[in-house]
């Protein structure tokens, strides 16, 4: 029996290494046709880096200064957005998430599962009433957008925060209003400092998914003012719609680098966040 164990999860080891390989493959083939002249990443893909397709750091500095809008600029534009996005939703869905595992009413109950119902609605199923709406309400700027996201990050926010808190003791609560602590009192600091496993799990998934996202912006923000970099991306194009794909190949491997390390130095929190949100309650 226990040889059978051993054989399965060594087969199961396996597999898992190999599906991690065929998952990395695309962003090892970005960084080495990151540093190949144009016409070799269109001929040779797969091909290394040789004396003659290799052109160092053209590319990056190419991606960067093409065209009339700044990279860095682009580069702000991500960086506020995902960062005002994430503060937002890390502020406000933890108290929602609060209430709803605390209050037991049908109001509670009924908002919980709005929460989740957004989870599953696709975003092509609002997307053109959203960008009418935003449109109405000002929020078509980097300064505003914050908001959209925190109204789309919110179901999966709320439901990770509510599993975990329906596991806290209740009594940890109970003995803080006993001193005294009123409710925003006791919420920032008894409750919240117990929710930072969850809190880095959101924190870190709702990163990736803002800091990538092409779509939402595109569609709200106006695109001669303001650029995010997934949307500098696809304006790298020459004349008769050429692209160098050299040098959106450098764009795209400055996009995703930070949020490698982000992931690589935080994945452990995402693990325990994620299971302790999900069992919980």
């Amino acid at each position: 029996m226990k040889k059978q164990y051993s054989a399965g999860s060594t087969l199961l080891t396996a597999f898992f290494a190999l599906l991690s390989v065929i998952w990395i493959i695309p962003v090892v083939e970005v960084l080495i046709n990151s540093f190949k002249a144009n016409s070799f990443v269109n001929l040779e893909p797969f091909a290394l880096p040789n004396a003659e397709s290799f052109v160092g750091l053209d590319n990056y500095i190419k991606g960067m200064t093409f065209g009339n809008y700044p990279f860095l600029q682009s580069v702000f534009y991500s960086l506020f957005i995902t960062v005002m996005s994430v503060a937002l939703i890390l502020v406000c869905t933890p108290m929602a998430a609060w209430y709803i595992a605390r209050v037991q009413s049908s109001f509670a109950r009924i908002f919980y599962y709005l929460c989740l119902f957004s989870m599953i609605v696709p975003f092509q199923m609002v997307m053109f009433t959203l960008t009418f709406t935003a449109d109405r309400l000002k929020l078509n700027t980097p300064y505003t957008i914050p908001f959209i996201y925190l109204g789309f990050g919110a179901g999966l926010a709320i439901f990770m925060f509510t599993g975990f808190i329906k596991g806290l003791p209740l009594e940890i609560e109970e003995a803080a209003a006993i001193d005294g602590c009123g409710p925003l009192r006791m919420f920032f600091t008894v409750v919240l400092p117990m929710l930072k496993p969850t809190l880095i799990s959101v924190g870190i998934l709702e990163i990736m998914w803002v800091w990538n996202d092409y779509l939402l912006p595109y569609l709200v923000l106006d695109r001669t003012k303001y650029m995010t970099i997934p949307i500098h991306v696809q304006y790298l194009k020459g004349s008769y719609g050429t692209v160098d794909l050299g040098a959106t190949m450098a764009v795209i491997m400055l996009s995703i680098i930070p949020i490698i390390v982000v992931y690589i130095f935080c994945q452990k929190h995402i693990i325990k966040g994620v299971a302790a949100g999900a069992v919980k309650g």
